[in-house]
Order: structure tokens, then sequence, then C-alpha cells
């Protein structure tokens, strides 16, 4: 059995796509794995280090906003995919596979747009509640169309009946204990624990509110929370200090710039406040706790919006758009949840509802049976 994997750009293209073919060859160890990718992404790190083989081809996106530096940027793209699909028929040619699986990023659409036209059997996966513009073509010619949420099933036209099988979740979140973590994070007792993140490079828009919104809650010492500001965020403890929180020794602010413990921060917490990127709500609806989401604005076709309101309308998160934002609306909805432990407790369950805890297993059954 041999399966090519396509993946690429970001973790949440690349570490389900790992998952998958990890508990594929801890199944089937004869079976051959292979990875296609770019050279100059995170899977060129991350896709090694897991222990595949890895080749590249040279591929890059389209730029929306109207510049010279970005019409130049959309020439190398075309100039790219010109060549793309040769590069991917040598790489599929000598390695023969069974099946070829995309997980996004934009080296998926050459490698199984090529592998459909070999005859070869393909699949993809879609993250997001909207699909991306390359799923929504790949999906007419993919012998199986896999997705997170059932929601993205109404925007894509499918060759076959498509299949929910969630996304993957790290199995250090599935199995860490809420005691055990709060215990770690040095609380033992009920104290209501706010933890809030903006992803690995920082979220301007998060901190800032939530210098603003710890100001306004920490002198009650009734609340814990965890921050993480990011590689962007630095000036965040300073900010914090300048409002007067002591962000060196008040044992119930704990600010960070990584998280670099997110199943124990996730276990422990009562409240999350985050963006709403789909590996991020597949971890919040595992865990199975209530969330405020804030939606990046700057993604392609507003996916990170329609994730979230796949959590709202099962009354399993609140979401306010950056645009509506506000120090004071902000405080309002998190205050409702701090005052309110049932309502709380009813979001978190509802989350948990919706959470597939065996997507790993449906994907990686999908492309065996392909294959």
């Amino acid at each position: 059995m041999k399966i090519v994997f396509a993946a690429g750009g970001t973790g949440g293209h690349i570490n389900p796509a790992l998952a998958a073919a990890g508990l594929i060859r801890d199944n089937y160890p004869e079976a051959e794995i292979l990875f296609i990718g770019t050279n100059d992404k995170m899977e060129a790190k991350l896709v090694p280090n897991a222990g595949f083989d890895f080749k590249t081809i040279s591929i890059s996106g389209f730029q929306r906003k109207l510049s010279v530096e970005n019409i130049i940027k959309n020439i190398k793209t075309v100039w790219r995919l010109l060549f793309a699909g040769k590069a991917v028929k040598k790489i599929l040619k000598a390695f023969k596979p069974d099946v070829v699986v995309g997980f996004g990023g934009y080296v998926s659409g050459p490698v199984v747009r090529t592998a459909a036209k070999m005859g070869i059997k393909t699949a993809i996966h879609e993250q997001n509640a909207f699909p991306g513009v390359t799923n929504k073509m790949l999906a007419k010619e993919a012998d199986a169309v896999m997705l997170t949420v059932s929601d993205a099933e109404k925007y894509l036209e499918c060759k076959n009946t498509p299949v929910v099988t969630g996304l993957p979740v790290r199995s250090e979140i599935l199995k860490a204990d809420r005691d055990f973590a709060r215990a770690e994070l040095g609380v033992n007792d009920d104290t209501p624990i706010v933890f809030s993140f903006g992803g690995s490079l920082g979220a301007k828009t998060i901190n800032t509110v939530m210098v603003e919104l710890i100001a306004s809650l920490h002198k009650e010492k009734k609340y814990k929370f965890i921050h993480g500001y990011g590689q962007y965020g630095k000036w965040v403890p300073d900010a914090m200090r300048e409002k007067g929180i002591d962000v060196d020794n008040d044992k119930n602010i704990d600010v960070r710039e990584y998280i670099f413990d997110m199943d124990k921060c996730l276990a422990a917490a009562d409240i999350i406040i985050c963006r709403s990127g789909a590996s991020t709500l597949s971890e919040i609806e595992a865990v199975g706790r209530a969330s405020v989401l804030i939606p990046s604005p700057n993604v392609a076709e507003n996916h990170q919006y329609h994730n979230a309101m796949t959590l709202v309308n099962a009354d399993a998160a609140r979401v306010i758009e950056e645009k509506d934002l506000t120090d004071e609306k902000l405080l309002e909805t998190v205050k409702e949840l701090l005052d309110n432990k049932t309502l709380r407790d009813e979001m978190g369950a509802n989350a948990q509802k919706i959470s597939v805890s065996d997507a790993c297993d449906r994907i990686a059954e999908i492309i065996v049976s392909l294959a």
C-alpha cells in the first residue's frame, strides 16, 4: 500500500495529515508513505521530523489585495503553476501511489489534480466550515471528500457523497485531566480560569483587549488568567504593568509568550478566548469548554467566522467579530460566563457533543479503503 499526502503552509493543514499518516503507519507497518510539500514552509521541518519521506515542489498562492508587489507575486504564482503539474507527475510516476490525499495548503491543488488526471484514487480533507477555493474545485473530481463539520457540505459540489470525519486532536489533549492540570497550574480550588491566546505569532487585537479585560477583573482576586501573547506581542507585559497589573508576582496572572503546555491549559480552563481556526475549535470541542471566539478577518473567505458559527449555533460559544469588538463588549460577555457556572457548563457540554473523538480513525479508514 502506497499513499501520498499533500499538505502545507500551516500547522492546521500539516498536523492532521501527520496524525492520519502516523496512525496508518502504526496499523500498517508495511505501508509506504510519501509527503509532498514546499521547501520553505512548516512542512519542510515537521514532516521529516515525524519520520516520513518528503518531496518538494515550487508553488505559492495568489495575493488578493492589488499592489505592484502582489501583482509580481501573482505572476510568479502563475509561472509556478505551469510547471507544478509536471513536477508532481514525475514524483507520482516514480512512487506509484495507490491513493493521493490532500489536506490543504497551496500544494494540495496541483498534487491532487494531477493524481486524478493520472487515474490515481484521490481524497481531500476540508478543515473549515466554509471551504477554500482549491477544495471546491477538487471536490468535483476527488473519490472521497472528508469534512471537519457538516456545514461545509452545502458549499461543495462533490463527485461522491462527502463524509464528516472531524479533525484529529492530539492525544495529549484528549487524555488531559482537569483536576491534575489545575493542580499543576497552582489552582487547587474552584477559582475560574480564563485562558486566552492569539496563536504563536500573537494577535494584536486579542492582546489589546485582554490587557484591558485583565486590568478590569484582576483586582477582584476571584479569577486566574492565563494569556499567551505570541511572538509579536512582547509589549503586553509592560502594557499590563502600566495598568497596575503585577505580572511578575501575582499568582493569578500567568502571562507568557508561548503556550507550550496547551493540553494542560485547555483542560484547566473554564473560559477560552481565542481565534477560531479549525484545529483550535476541534481542541475546544474535545475538552468541552465554553469559549468566546474572535474570528480573524484576515483569512480567505472569512472562514474563521463560519467555523465559529458552528459552535455558536450549537449553543457552545459566543462570537464577537473584530468590527464589533470593544473592551466593554468583551468584558460584558466574559462576565456573563464568569458569573454563571451553569451556563458555562452547559456550553462546554454542548461543545463536547459536536466533538468527533475518533476523527483520526475515520480519516485513516477512508484513506486505506481507497488504497
